[in-house]
């Protein structure tokens, strides 16, 4: 039975009832796994680095977690126009924090990502995908409102800063994710096809362009088209585990690939679910990230606003391009690329970033019987 009722005008009244409920229990399950795959796969990757406490990890994810989960459900509380407002903003400081890294960074693995603050690693990256949907939504949308707004060029220079800025790190996985998100806007928005094709074209040579000039990402795609040309030690490990998994798993805890997987708690994560928790976890686990999708596109399907419809699809492309990726390179489905499986791998930059574009999606999925589509900034 619910704590409000229908009568009720409080903010938090107001906001049970326009809330996209089921999206959000689907958001707090995948969270749930998170914190469960987490704790059994962390203490292994703490034992390989030095100084780090076996349960350390652990304990930083399940401090973040309540913060997540506030920063997701805060977010929705808002109304659209302060949302466009966060994003903006939140837009602006993440292309600082961008420049910031390339003077500031800490290399690891030959990428320069991420920046100390306040004595926490930050990787601006995760946070530059939410920001930057909302942002060229908002572009887009007043191009197509006001004459005098040349929209569409302000979001492919936007788009242009930000690929640059990821490829000078580099970081391809991220370009690929921020120019499928910005490429899908523009074609809801009405680009002519003619537009479009030349964009893909350039996405196109953009590939084949890293792959002759980014040592790393030839090893990748080399190493995924011939076994001989390159290291395939932590594909041919995860395949390991989720043979071991079988159909209902070895137990939360009794997997012992993931101590032979440097990346078990965070890019590889989706291994440790197949060996411990088995297929039919790892089929819940998916179903939930396409329920969020498409229950999101589902909600918008009565959305009248241009803005809303552009910004909560770039989002939901994000999250789940995001997942994909993730999953497809634990079951060796494309090559392998770092990036995290939605809150369920370890990483506070990708946790917290999510939980704002989550929480920006709850915001525009809210039901709106009077709207609350304010103009301007």
């Amino acid at each position: 039975m619910s704590t409000f009722s229908r009568t009720d005008t409080s903010v938090l009244g107001r906001w049970w009832w326009t809330v996209d409920r089921w999206n959000l229990a689907a958001l707090l399950a995948l969270m749930g796994f998170g914190a469960l795959l987490v704790l059994a796969a962390s203490p292994a990757a703490a034992d390989r680095i030095s100084g780090v406490g076996t349960f350390q990890l652990a304990k930083r994810h399940f401090l973040l977690l309540p913060a997540a989960a506030a920063f997701m459900i805060g977010i929705s509380l808002m109304p659209v126009k302060k949302v466009r407002r966060f994003a903006v903003i939140g837009m602006g400081l993440t292309i600082l924090a961008l420049l910031a890294t390339l003077v500031l960074g800490v290399e690891i693995k030959g990428a320069t990502r991420w920046i100390n603050v306040l004595g926490f690693s930050l990787q601006p990256s995760e946070f530059v995908k939410p920001f930057f949907a909302v942002t060229v939504a908002w572009m887009l949308a007043s191009a197509k409102s006001d004459e005098g707004i040349p929209g569409t060029w302000i979001a492919i220079g936007i788009w242009l800063v930000v690929i640059s800025l990821l490829l000078m790190q580099p970081d391809l996985g991220q370009t690929v994710v921020v120019t499928a998100i910005g490429g899908v806007q523009l074609f809801l928005a009405g680009l002519p096809m003619i537009l479009v094709g030349g964009l893909i074209l350039f996405a196109a040579l953009g590939l084949i362009t890293a792959y002759f000039t980014l040592p790393h990402v030839t090893a990748r795609i080399d190493g995924f088209l011939d076994p001989a040309a390159g290291s395939r030690y932590q594909v041919n490990r995860s395949m390991e585990a989720f043979k071991n998994g079988g159909l209902l798993g070895q137990g939360p805890g009794e997997g012992t690939v993931k101590s032979q997987l440097p990346d078990a708690h965070s890019d590889f994560i989706f291994s440790v679910a197949g060996e411990e928790l088995g297929l039919i976890a790892c089929l819940i686990i998916v179903s939930l990230f396409a329920f969020v999708v498409l229950r999101g596109f589902s909600r918008l399907l009565q959305e009248n606003n241009l803005f809303v419809l552009l910004a909560c699809t770039g989002l939901l492309v994000q999250f789940g391009l995001q997942a994909i990726i993730n999953m497809a390179s634990a079951i060796h489905l494309i090559p392998t690329k770092g990036m995290t499986l939605p809150f369920i791998s370890y990483g506070g930059s990708s946790l917290l970033a999510l939980a704002v574009g989550m929480g920006m999606v709850l915001a525009f999925t809210r039901r709106r019987p009077h709207g609350d589509y304010e103009g301007g900034i």
